[in-house]
C-alpha cells in the first residue's frame, strides 16, 4: 500500500495559485530563504576539500550585494502581496502606475529642495558634534562600488517610502488616526532608525518626514517621495566619492 493513499486530504487553498506562490516566497524572503542563499554563495566562494577557489573574488563579493539588495526589499514584496490580497490593490498606498512620468518631476524638485536643507544641517551637526561622520558608500576600491552604491540607495527609498510613508500613514488612517496624527508617527519612526547617525541625523530625517508625509496626504501618491529618496542617497554616495579627500580623516 502506497504512502499517499493513508493521508488526509490536504486543507483547501484559501487563495489562487499565484496568490499562494507569492506569499510562500514572501514568508521564506523573510525568513529562512536569505540564510539558504547566502550559505550557497559561502560554499562557491571558499575552499572545501582541497579545492581552492579565489576567496574575496571580486564578482563573488558583488554577488553578496545583489543577494543582499533582493532580500532587503522583502518587506516591500509582502505589503504589494498583502495589498492586492485584501483587494486594494498598489494604488491603495500610492503606487498608480498612471501618471508616472509627472511623479518622477515630483521626485526631482524634492530631491534638489530637500537635498539643500539636509548638506546644511548635516554639515552643521557634525560641526557642533551632535552628529557622527557616515560614509554613505559600500567599501570603496572596487568595481562595484558605483553599482552596489545604486542598489543600496533604490533599495533605502523603495523600503523607507513604500512602508513608512505609503502603508504606514494610510493604515494609521484606516485605524481611525487623524491624517496630521499618522504624519508625526510616521516622522518619529523615521528619524529613530536614523539616530545611529546622532541628534542631527534624527532631527533632519523627522523633519524630512513631515514633509514627505503631509505632501502624501496631498497627493495619495509615494512614488515622487521614492525617486527623492533615491536621489538623495545617490546623491550623497556620489558627492562622497568625488570630494572625499577634501573631508576630515580622508585626506
Amino acid at each position: 500500500m502506497r504512502l499517499t493513499e493513508d493521508l488526509p486530504p490536504v486543507p483547501p487553498a484559501p487563495a489562487d495559485r499565484r496568490t499562494l506562490t507569492e506569499e510562500v516566497l514572501v514568508v521564506l524572503a523573510l525568513s529562512v530563504l536569505a540564510s539558504a542563499v547566502y550559505a550557497i554563495l559561502d560554499l562557491l566562494s571558499a575552499p572545501l576539500r582541497g579545492v581552492v577557489v579565489a576567496v574575496g573574488d571580486q564578482s563573488a563579493r558583488f554577488s553578496y550585494q545583489i543577494v543582499g539588495f533582493v532580500f532587503g526589499l522583502a518587506p516591500v514584496f509582502l505589503v504589494l502581496h498583502l495589498v492586492r490580497r485584501d483587494g486594494e490593490g498598489p494604488g491603495a498606498i500610492g503606487l498608480q502606475t498612471q501618471g508616472i512620468g509627472h511623479d518622477v518631476v515630483r521626485g526631482l524638485w524634492l530631491f534638489l529642495i530637500v537635498a539643500a536643507g539636509g548638506i546644511a544641517t548635516y554639515l552643521g551637526s557634525v560641526a557642533l558634534g551632535v552628529n557622527r561622520f557616515v560614509v554613505p558608500v559600500p567599501p570603496l576600491g572596487h568595481w562595484w562600488t558605483v553599482p552596489a552604491l545604486v542598489l543600496n540607495a533604490a533599495q533605502a527609498g523603495l523600503l523607507e517610502e513604500i512602508i513608512v510613508l505609503g502603508y504606514l500613514i494610510t493604515r494609521l488612517q484606516q485605524l481611525s488616526w487623524s491624517p496630521m496624527a499618522a504624519v508625526l508617527a510616521a516622522a518619529v519612526l523615521r528619524g529613530s532608525y536614523h539616530l545611529y547617525q546622532g541628534w542631527g541625523g534624527f532631527a533632519g530625517n523627522l523633519l524630512m518626514g513631515l514633509l514627505f508625509g503631509v505632501l502624501f496626504l496631498r497627493w495619495r501618491r509615494t512614488w515622487p517621495f521614492v525617486v527623492a529618496h533615491f536621489l538623495l542617497d545617490l546623491g550623497a554616495g556620489v558627492g562622497f566619492l568625488l570630494f572625499r579627500h577634501h573631508l576630515p580623516g580622508f585626506s
